[in-house]
């Protein structure tokens, strides 16, 4: 079997990843994935198709991750490891799909506008 290389994103966050077989190793930007996620909670996002699918221990992934905060990283990485379970066995997208594992987010910070503080948020009104 050959490398697979798939993207993903999550609001600003980009991740490819490059999936081969082995033993489960996963490496995010050179570092273990116990090492760059820290809390379990991401570790888990990031496990969570490898778990749904019983591949945890069968391939090594190569993560390269940049933008956007930890937890749209996390997620980012979570979605290329879904659609490369999906082509890696088509019968694997039954089983990612009713999770919601193969939908690209499409929630993005909406702009700031000129003349408003923020997005929403306007200046303090003064009637008089």
């Amino acid at each position: 079997m050959d490398t697979i290389h798939k993207i993903g994103r999550r609001k600003k966050a980009v991740a490819r990843i490059y999936l081969s077989e082995g033993t489960g190793v996963i490496t995010v930007n050179k570092r273990t994935l116990e090492d760059y996620f820290c809390t379990s909670t991401l570790q888990y996002k990031v496990k969570q198709p490898l778990m749904l699918t019983d591949n945890l221990e069968a391939f090594d992934i190569k993560v390269n991750v940049f933008g956007g905060g930890v937890t749209g990283q996390a997620e980012a990485v979570r979605l290329a490891i879904s659609r490369a379970m999906d082509v890696m066995d088509s019968e694997n997208r039954a089983i990612l799909k009713p999770e919601g594992l193969l939908t690209r987010d499409p929630r993005m910070v909406e702009r700031k506008k000129f003349g408003q503080k923020k997005a929403r948020k306007k200046f303090q009104f003064s009637k008089r």
